[in-house]
């Protein structure tokens, strides 16, 4: 038996194999072979009654006789300490392979089973678009620093309501990793610097950023949809779904059913001519007012999806239709399709005099006293007041584009 060199390694045969051993330095259990084209350093221990090999690497960089036998030591430090190398390395590969975007894809398939869709689909953007820089990266190495610079960018990017949502979208999902037993040390959100940012339901859209919303929409489903949110003031799903059975024509008004609605009332709203206008520019041929209608034979009809991707192109043609006026223009601040149901009672209420209980008939609140059959009295005793302040709001966003 001799040391294992430079020399011995290079002179090995095929299925040769030789220890470590003749000289002060020499580990057992350390060991190098040649199998199959280069040589290889191996450790060989005896675990739970059990010998077991464990594969240093090839030879070659970084892996020397010398460095081979420092890992050695350090291999068999763990097995004297009862611990097993080859376990070590497969928990090791479980997390090189255990990616943020694998556990995001873990977390999204169970949220999508007990949240909302409208909830589930607003948590899938901000885990699959807004952290996608880290997708790559094993979760178990992801450190504080690296949420914050990436938090900063986002507020930097897409303002801080994205970010203060996108950080509390990941540090739930890191919850839920550590609940279900992946051994993650800690959340690493916790302690990045929550994003001091006004409230979403604070936002109300000035008469310069409502026209500004207007011009940048395109004559698409989108578009059409993005100004009957303004006019109408209803909400996102509710005119993503419309139904061409639900558009009274004659009397101009449109009936969302309960199964559509928060409440889960039926709601009819009085549709303003420039609103009307905007739904009878849509396809007549399917079903759905906005949306893809079947694609083959036998396909099912749905409403318009693919929200986030139309909304950023939106804000894009915004900031640059601002850049044309000035260079250095900044994107319209963080704002949301929801805004434009906050803008338009917000105006109705404040500036055209229109009284509250009618603001919120056109929004579809239903408050104790305008409950069960005296709420449906009062929506259909209040739907001439609804069609007057849904005219004067329609007229102002009007003068708001030509202004």
């Amino acid at each position: 038996m001799t040391g294992i060199t430079v020399r011995t390694v290079q002179a090995l045969k095929p299925g040769e194999t030789i220890w470590d051993a003749g000289h002060r330095e020499a580990v057992r259990g350390f060991g190098v072979r040649r199998q199959r084209g280069h040589p290889t350093y191996v450790v060989k221990y005896r675990v739970f009654g059990r010998q077991r090999f464990f594969t240093i690497g090839p030879h070659g960089s970084p892996w020397t006789p010398a460095n081979a036998r420092k890992e050695a030591k350090r291999l068999l430090g763990l097995v004297a300490d009862g611990k097993d190398p080859a376990d070590e390395r497969a928990q090791a590969w479980l997390r090189a392979t255990d990616t943020l975007r694998r556990i995001g894809d873990k977390y999204l398939k169970q949220a999508k089973q007990k949240l909302r869709p409208r909830t589930y689909s607003e948590i899938e953007r901000y885990l699959l678009t807004h952290w996608k820089p880290l997708h790559s990266v094993s979760a178990f190495h992801i450190r504080r620093r690296h949420v914050a610079a990436r938090l900063t960018e986002i507020a930097t990017d897409r303002g801080p309501v994205t970010a203060a949502r996108a950080r509390a979208a990941l540090s739930a999902m890191f919850n839920w990793a550590i609940r279900e037993g992946l051994d993650i040390p800690a959340n690493p959100v916790v302690g990045t610097s929550r994003q001091a940012a006004l409230k979403s339901r604070d936002r109300v859209l000035t008469d310069v950023e409502l026209a500004e919303i207007w011009s940048a929409c395109r004559d698409d489903d989108y578009g059409r949809m993005t100004k009957l949110l303004m006019l109408t003031a209803q909400r996102r799903d509710e005119v993503g779904s419309m139904q061409w059975l639900e558009i009274d024509h004659e009397k101009k008004s449109w009936k969302i059913p309960g199964a559509r609605t928060k409440n889960h009332r039926d709601h009819i709203l009085p549709l303003a001519d420039a609103a009307l206008a905007l739904i009878e520019a849509s396809p007549h041929y399917r079903d759905f007012v906005f949306g893809d209608g079947p694609r083959r034979r036998g396909d099912k009809q749905r409403g318009f999806s693919g929200w986030s991707k139309s909304k950023a192109a939106l804000d894009a043609r915004i900031l640059e239709a601002r850049r044309k006026v000035t260079n250095d223009a900044k994107p319209l601040p963080d704002w949301r399709l929801h805004d434009l149901r906050r803008t338009a009672a917000t105006v109705m209420a404040d500036r055209l005099g229109v009284l509250p209980h009618i603001v919120e008939a056109i929004l579809n609140h239903v408050s104790g006293h305008r409950a069960g059959v005296a709420g449906v009295y009062n929506r259909a005793r209040y739907e001439a007041e609804m069609r007057e302040a849904l005219k004067r709001w329609s007229d102002h966003v009007g003068s708001c584009r030509i202004s």
